[in-house]
Formats: C-alpha cells, sequence, structure tokens
C-alpha cells in the first residue's frame, strides 16, 4: 500500500500553483519505495513525499523543475551506477523508474487529486491510468497504461471505549492507521480517556455504517455487550471491510455467530471475523491484547495487497 495521503494534500493544498507531480511507474530489486509512489514538487522548491527514500530525489527535482518550466513529462530510470552510483543512483541495488509530468490538463489533471480525496471520504479506492509516452493521467484502468490505484488511509473503528481501547487506538496511531472509537457511553467515551482521538457517540450500527467501511477499515467489538458489539459486527459484515475482529472466548464467540446467523449471515461471511481477536501471543493485560489485535489487524490488510 502506498502512503501518498501526505503528498495529495499538499497538491490539492497548493493548487493554483505550478506544479510536478514524479511518480514511480516501475521497480526492480531493492527498490526504496513502491511503484505508484509521488513527490510532489511546488514551482518554489518545495516538495512532499519521496520516490526513492532520498537517493534520487536531488536529480528528480531537477527533472521537476524542467517540466514545471515548460518540458514534456519525462521518464528516467535510475539504478547501480559505476562511480556516480551514490550522486544519481541506487545504491542498494535495486531500479526504478520514475515519470515526472507536469500537473495540469495536459499531465496530471489537478481535479483528479480532489476525486481521489471524494472517494477516500467514501471508503472507496480510485484507480487511475497514465500513458507513459504522453504523460496524460486519466480516471479508470486504460488498457497497456500505467495504473495506480488510490486506496483510502488505512483506519480502525473500535467500538467500545474500554481500557484496551486507550492502548489499541494508540497503537494504531504509531503504525499509521487512524483511530476512531464508538460507543454510545458517554461515561466511556471522554477526550481525558482518549486525547487526541476522534470520537463517535452514536450506536455502533449507525456510526459504521456512515464510514462506508472498505478494505482500508478494520472494525473491532471491544465492549463486551451484545447490544452494541452485535450491531457494529452486522455493519462491517454488509460492507468490504478489511478486517473484522470482535474480543471474547472461543466460548462467547461461537455464542456471537450464531446470534449472527439469527440474522441471516452465511457461515462464509460469519468466517470473515477474527474471534477471539488478534493473533495468539499469550497475552496478558490490556496493552498485550491491544499489541495481539494491532497485529491480527495488520496481517489481516497485508493478506489483501
Amino acid at each position: 500500500m502506498n502512503d501518498n495521503g501526505a503528498a495529495i494534500r499538499k497538491a490539492t493544498e497548493w493548487r493554483g500553483a505550478r506544479l510536478a507531480l514524479a511518480t514511480v511507474v516501475s521497480t526492480w530489486g531493492s527498490a526504496p519505495r513502491p511503484r505508484g509512489s509521488h513527490m510532489i514538487v511546488h514551482e518554489d522548491g518545495r516538495f512532499e513525499g519521496s520516490i526513492s527514500g532520498g537517493c534520487v530525489e536531488t536529480d528528480v527535482l531537477q527533472r521537476a523543475a524542467e517540466v514545471i518550466g515548460g518540458r514534456p513529462a519525462n521518464l528516467e530510470t535510475y539504478g547501480v551506477a559505476d562511480g556516480d552510483a551514490w550522486a544519481v543512483g541506487l545504491p542498494c541495488g535495486g531500479e526504478i523508474s520514475v515519470l515526472v509530468q507536469p500537473v495540469s490538463p495536459e499531465g496530471f489533471d489537478p481535479a483528479l487529486f480532489e476525486r481521489i480525496a471524494a472517494e477516500s471520504e467514501k471508503g472507496r479506492a480510485l484507480t487511475l491510468s497514465t500513458d507513459l509516452a504522453t504523460g496524460l493521467t486519466r480516471e479508470g484502468a486504460g488498457e497497456g497504461q500505467f495504473h495506480n490505484r488510490y486506496d483510502p488511509p488505512r483506519r480502525l473503528l473500535i467500538v467500545g471505549a474500554v481500557q484496551i481501547a486507550q492502548s489499541l487506538s494508540a497503537l494504531a496511531r504509531a503504525i499509521g492507521v487512524t483511530p476512531v472509537v464508538i460507543d454510545p457511553r458517554g461515561r466511556f467515551l471522554t477526550e481525558e480517556r482518549f486525547p487526541g482521538v476522534e470520537l463517535d457517540d452514536r450506536w455502533p450500527d449507525e456510526a459504521v455504517a456512515a464510514r462506508f467501511p472498505g478494505e482500508s477499515t478494520a472494525v473491532v467489538t471491544l465492549s463486551h455487550d451484545i447490544k452494541i458489539d452485535d450491531p457494529a459486527l452486522a455493519a462491517a459484515l454488509r460492507g468490504p471491510t478489511g478486517y473484522i475482529a470482535a474480543l471474547g472466548s472461543r466460548k462467547s464467540h461461537a455464542a456471537r455467530l450464531e446470534r449472527l446467523a439469527a440474522l441471516g449471515f452465511s457461515a462464509e461471511e460469519l468466517a470473515r471475523i477474527d474471534g477471539p481477536a488478534g493473533l495468539d501471543i499469550g497475552a496478558i493485560g490490556a496493552a498485550e491484547i491491544a499489541l495481539s489485535i494491532a497485529a491480527g489487524m495488520v496481517a489481516g490488510f497485508n493478506a489483501k495487497r
């Protein structure tokens, strides 16, 4: 999964200025950044994002300045270069091809950044295709062109503002997953207990459904209250939610599956629920249980890559 969120947000912020967009369009060997990674460059030299972790950025910035100045989009391949690998190359031994194109209707249309953001808000991915010969990018998957899929940022909807949720929300933020804690019980759901975390006091079925959970969203229930947990799980199962988990013993999970089956969910659908939640690491205490759940979530996300 590419972490292009910062570059896309900055491109939207800089709209109206002359910009260039650098994109990794192919990789080979020990490439430092994955295919599809972006770096956005402002006409004044500022930039956001990365296409090589620092190995070839200086050269790409020069090419971006030339594109901003009117040069057509250009494609360059970087790899190990005898004698100058550290200057313009990848001393790690890999190889990447980078397309630098203008942010304009003749290259990467500025409106496409807004389209990516709009689809992301709805929990949906957007695919763009680029003609590498012309540097023209359009929405959709064009045949024989470079395709880049923009997935929504990873989110974790934590249902139940319990002690484990405090540790889990902190772990999620540390690994780049945005947590949201959902609980209709006001005494549990307080800013003091969850500083800096988005809180949602709606009933979980409404709160989960309103966020359009897709492949980049995880839903984890922790409350041990079936009136809270079951509706959240049902809402998560009705969408293409990337990871679904429920805390509890094997016995309580079996009873949970029976209740959800009575609502009409099939055995195949119910198998999507990781229960008991997380990887079996022999966890003891809230922080270790949260760690096991976070690990299970990451494994669930990455299994779909």
